[in-house]
């Protein structure tokens, strides 16, 4: 009997609500739930399987509902803020994928958060050039006004509007990997949810929270690598990889290699903020070992993307 191919699941921010409807929590669980049957789908196709999730809508309105509250009381900090978003995104898809199993007969097996920390480099340049968006989307014109009355750092977001942008540094070390190891065998595993809660170690040992947002993509990266699965497969809003995105000349990718792929990014064909990390994230899984291949592709075709019918293919 042939082992079961290990796969690390990115989920992109269409996984937990839809862009343009009510950012209320019982909205983002009926999104969570229709994402959770694709999940068990794949585990229904013999995949074992762990689940990286964005967080920066989630992430974002936590710290302006602190901040708004100030008044009343203190507001939390960021990493605070990553950690509270991860613990009920968590709990929505524990919710949703327990239920999505028990249908197709599988309600045994657990699912199970972990609140991971992700330990990352203070020295990293990222500090100084924030990137990653959080929040919700703006107007040119409120996002500046917000910028003016908070200091906030905003940036247009590959063409959907303007949001808030904060540091997004590479990640260097899961701080509950072995955790997760322990776990792999037993229940299918959340972590690294938002990236994982950006701390820094200290000279004794010990770490601390900062202020960032790191890349989910580039820390389901990181743990695939940590794990030794085969896939990474980073699930988004689109069915394939594209050249020219959004132009009349768009051509949509099957395969690349990661040299290929590395030449598109230096060509400036992937976004900032968008399909960039995630095309970086998979050139690093797919180069890190023989075999290793990584799949972007569309939630709602996941099945289809492992079984090589769709998705863009980057392996070494």
């Amino acid at each position: 009997m042939a082992k079961a191919l290990k796969v690390i699941v990115a989920l992109g921010g269409n996984a937990l609500q839809e862009s343009k409807g009510p950012a209320t929590a019982e909205a983002q669980l009926e999104v969570v739930k229709k994402t959770c049957e694709y999940l068990a789908d794949i585990n229904a196709e013999g995949y074992e399987i762990a689940i990286v999730h964005g967080n920066g809508p989630q992430v974002g309105r936590i710290i302006l509902a602190s901040e708004a509250a100030k008044d009343v009381t203190p507001p939390m900090p960021f990493d605070v803020c990553s950690a509270m978003s991860q613990g009920y995104i968590g709990y929505h898809i524990q919710q949703g994928l327990q239920e999505a199993l028990r249908k197709r007969g599988r309600g045994d097996l657990p699912v199970v958060t972990i609140v991971t920390q992700v330990a990352v480099d203070p020295q990293d340049p990222a500090f100084l050039n924030p990137t990653k968006p959080i929040g919700p989307f703006y107007t040119e014109a409120e996002a500046k006004a917000l910028a003016e009355e908070k200091g906030y750092t905003v940036k247009e977001d590959a063409g959907r509007g303007w949001r808030r942008v904060v540091a997004s540094p590479i990640p260097k070390q899961i701080v509950e990997l072995d955790t997760v190891k322990r776990l792999w065998d037993s229940s299918i595993v959340i972590t690294c949810g938002g990236g994982g809660i950006p701390v820094i170690r200290k000279a004794d040992g010990n770490y601390e929270g900062t202020a960032a947002v790191i890349d989910k993509d580039h820390a389901a990266s990181l743990l695939a690598r940590d794990l030794d699965a085969d896939i990474l497969l980073i699930l988004t809003a689109v069915d394939k990889v594209s050249l020219n995105y959004g132009k009349a000349d768009q051509k949509d990718l099957d395969h690349m290699t990661a040299q290929e792929a590395l030449r598109y990014i230096e060509e400036g064909h992937f976004a900032p903020g968008s399909m960039l990390p995630k095309v970086k994230a998979a050139v690093d899984f797919a180069v890190s070992a023989p075999g290793r291949k990584a799949i972007i592709s569309s939630l709602y075709k996941a099945v289809d993307a492992l079984a090589g019918k769709t998705g863009t293919v980057i392996e070494n």
